[in-house]
């Protein structure tokens, strides 16, 4: 079915007393004194998260939703909810924006003003913000393999539909794994915009010879990540449903959950919206099954990409390392590190989130970027 529908959220009030009732009431977990966060979120943070929910405006920020144009279409059996905003310049170039977990369509809000009308000398985009299967407006899925293969085809799909043949795509987070794969599928797409490069070390020795301090830096902070933060992709990767009773049952729960990868620098706002759109949704257990089906339902490399590739990643991010990029991305074009001293960035707090915590800077490298592929 290639028809696309429009799309405007209305949740039901009954749903939101429902949520505000369970916050009220949660159970709260014990807690070793004096820990901090070794041992997971704290309650502290969570409590303090829960507080600011439960203060939350739900309809102003559903209105905000509301005042960009919203679309569902069906692909490939599943749902797919978008935000599509035209910019009003007729040289505006296309862009297929993509998220990943535990983000969602917010994390972009910020910055489709600025790309979709900028000043005259700037250049403008149309920009598609798709939910991704699973998650938020895009319901749970039905059907299993939706990672970043199978995701990727239904981008190329969805831009089809929407009339562009000669686009960008742009990604962060699982985004920045499914953008290169458009841009393998599809030979309209001009180039590929990402906030991180996953590509780290194969094993062989000889690539970690004459690494710079930088580099060596980024590997050990990697590897700490690894060794102390990283039990969520062990779990979504083998269990995912064993850990979706408690995901669909609990807001307390899905916030805590969901917190560990949103840092302490990020507004409670920003958290919460996110957060509240899984839970509004039901798709916290679902949302979680990507990990599983990229781990289970990998395709073969195909080799490296080709289509250029720019990068701005900030410091309160991990850090790509460009060696191992190369090795998967054969064609890197633009490769901008923002946040650290070297850079003169007054951008140090940004990181994983940089569209939502730095979005100018942002913007401006996706000008950049595009502007010179024209």
């Amino acid at each position: 079915m290639a028809e696309i529908r429009p799309f405007r959220v209305d949740v039901p009030q009954e749903r939101l007393d429902d949520l505000h009732r369970r916050l009220r009431t949660a159970l709260w977990p014990d807690e070793l004194p004096g820990v901090a966060d070794a041992y997971g979120v704290p309650n502290e943070r969570v409590r303090r998260l829960a507080r600011h929910w439960l203060e939350f405006d739900w309809r102003a920020f559903e209105a905000r939703l509301n005042a960009h144009p919203q679309f569902v279409t069906t692909i490939d059996g599943e749902d797919i909810h978008f935000l599509h905003v035209r910019s009003s310049r007729p040289d505006a170039t296309p862009l297929v924006l993509t998220h990943g977990w535990p983000g969602s369509v917010v994390e972009y809000l910020d910055v489709i003003a600025p790309l979709t009308e900028p000043d005259d000398d700037q250049p403008a985009f149309h920009v598609v913000i798709p939910s991704l299967p699973g998650f938020g407006f895009s319901g749970p899925t039905r059907t299993p393999g939706w990672g970043r293969h199978r995701t990727a085809r239904a981008w190329v799909e969805l831009m089809r539909r929407l009339g562009y043949r000669r686009y960008g795509a742009v990604g962060n987070d699982g985004g920045s794994m499914i953008s290169p794969e458009i841009g393998r599928l599809d030979d309209g797409v001009i180039g590929v915009h990402v906030t991180q490069v996953f590509s780290f070390p194969s094993g062989d020795p000889a690539e970690f010879v004459g690494l710079s301090e930088a580099d060596q830096a980024a590997l050990e902070h990697l590897e700490w990540f690894y060794a102390n933060k990283f039990a969520f992709n062990q779990l979504h990767s083998q269990q995912p449903q064993t850990l979706a009773f408690a995901l669909a049952d609990s807001p307390v729960g899905l916030l805590g959950w969901n917190a560990q990868l949103f840092g302490e620098s990020l507004d409670d706002d920003f958290v919460v919206a996110n957060v509240a759109l899984y839970w509004l949704t039901g798709t916290g257990g679902s949302s979680i099954r990507f990990y599983y089906e990229d781990a289970h339902h990998a395709e073969p490399s195909a080799g490296p990409t080709t289509k250029p590739l720019g990068l701005a990643m900030f410091a309160g991010d991990f850090q790509s390392i460009r060696r191992f990029a190369e090795r998967d991305h054969a064609n890197i074009v633009s490769w901008n590190s923002y946040g650290h001293e070297a850079n003169g960035s007054a951008n140090d707090a940004a990181g994983h989130y940089a569209a939502h915590e730095a979005p100018e800077v942002v913007v401006a490298d996706i000008r950049r970027f595009y502007a010179a592929l024209a």
